[in-house]
């Protein structure tokens, strides 16, 4: 059968998107509509660069959440006869087309571009939360108290962005690592903190409220304790969750990397916040260190936080990207954008069109992190 036209193969792929179009018309009828009661959010959708990173985010997360209903081929599957197919081709057993050709290994650029979505949009942002639960648990004691405390977590900081950051990568996700203990000590050091933080939390703002400060810290132990044996152990008790080596690398790798400067941002806003009004009036209330730092310092640092972490998961999506490139980051067969350039790239003169897709798509996604975040930092000016 003849190949589709570059028209028909626009049209197809805008029909196989159908499910993400509705989405995007709910979600944004839904914003426009309560904007006024949506805080940050409905004032970041208002401006023309916070709607347009909102729509590119918005496509990428209903792609990752449709993958299944929008992909018309398993992304690992192999068929011979499609090897290198140009975009558009029919593939003749089932007569659904290759809307972006296949690879070198016979698999469908587009559905594995599909599914490569999903795998960014779990690990990019989980990763960024990692290390901002560590930026934080460090970050407000020693803005807060300073002295002897400031001065070891600032050296320790500073010892680790001294380092060649593309180096400590390599080291930490290198095959060799897998071997020795290394890589689960560290992850099973920094998946405390997000457990820790939040036990922390509960427990200095709901002290005088007995029954929903057990509530929260019994909800808290339980799912941090399930992730935390899934993650660090592998061992998932609900068998829900199936984390790799390579992916436990990454989270330790990326917690381990961008929590130093998270800490020195943190620890900046906490110098600065600590002498308000505010807060020397829940000193002489009486409130604990734990609370004016969780309670009144972290909401009122919040702007900044929020836009470098929407940075910071674009800075991690690339990260994974040169990671899978160099054959670093997820496992080879994963449909990951980063590891689909690689596998295109050594026959890029001959076929260009499977290393574009995930080209795009990673440009596509870490512009919209980039146009929220501006979005973002122009509104907390504002305020």
């Amino acid at each position: 059968m003849e190949p589709l036209s570059a028209f028909e193969i626009i049209r197809q792929v805008l029909v196989q998107f159908t499910s993400v179009w509705i989405s995007l018309i709910v979600l944004f009828a839904f914003s426009l509509g309560f904007k006024r009661k949506l805080g940050l959010y409905g004032f970041v959708v208002e401006t023309g660069t916070g709607f347009t990173g909102v729509l590119i985010l918005g496509f990428w997360l209903f792609t990752a959440i449709f993958a299944s209903r929008i992909s018309p081929f398993d992304p690992l599957g192999q068929i011979v006869s499609m090897k290198d197919a140009l975009p558009g081709t029919i593939e003749p057993i089932s007569g659904l087309p290759y809307l972006f050709g296949g690879d070198k290994l016979a698999r469908d650029v587009f559905s594995r571009m599909v599914f490569g979505s999903r795998i960014v949009l779990i690990i990019a942002p989980l990763a960024t939360l990692l290390a901002l639960s560590v930026g934080i648990m460090l970050g407000l004691p020693a803005g807060y108290f300073g002295k002897r405390i400031d001065s070891v977590l600032s050296f320790l900081a500073n010892l680790i962005l001294a380092f060649p950051i593309i180096l400590l990568f390599y080291l930490l996700v290198s095959p060799g690592i897998l071997e020795t203990p290394i890589p689960y000590a560290l992850a099973g050091v920094f998946f405390l903190f997000p457990i820790l933080l939040l036990v922390t939390l509960f427990w200095s703002g709901y002290r005088s409220h007995p029954l929903q400060l057990g509530i929260r810290l019994v909800l808290t132990l339980l799912v941090g304790g399930w992730l935390f044996a899934t993650f660090v152990f592998d061992r998932d008790p609900f068998h829900i969750l199936r984390v790799s080596p390579s992916t436990l690398n990454i989270f330790a790798a990326v917690a381990l990397a961008s929590g130093p400067g998270i800490f020195r941002i943190v620890r900046g806003l906490t110098l600065d916040i600590k002498t308000r009004e505010y807060v020397q009036a829940a000193q002489t209330r009486g409130e604990t260190p734990w609370y004016i730092m969780l309670w009144e310092i972290l909401p009122n640092a919040r702007g900044p936080l929020i836009v470098d972490a929407c940075l910071r998961i674009g800075y991690t999506t690339i990260l994974i990207g040169a990671l899978g490139y160099f054959g670093l980051g997820m496992p080879p067969e994963s449909p990951d954008w980063g590891t689909a350039i690689k596998e295109s790239s050594r026959l890029l003169r001959a076929f260009v069109h499977p290393a574009l897709p995930p080209a795009l798509a990673m440009m596509s996604f870490v512009l919209g992190l980039n146009l929220l975040a501006d979005a973002l930092r122009e509104q907390s000016l504002k305020d």
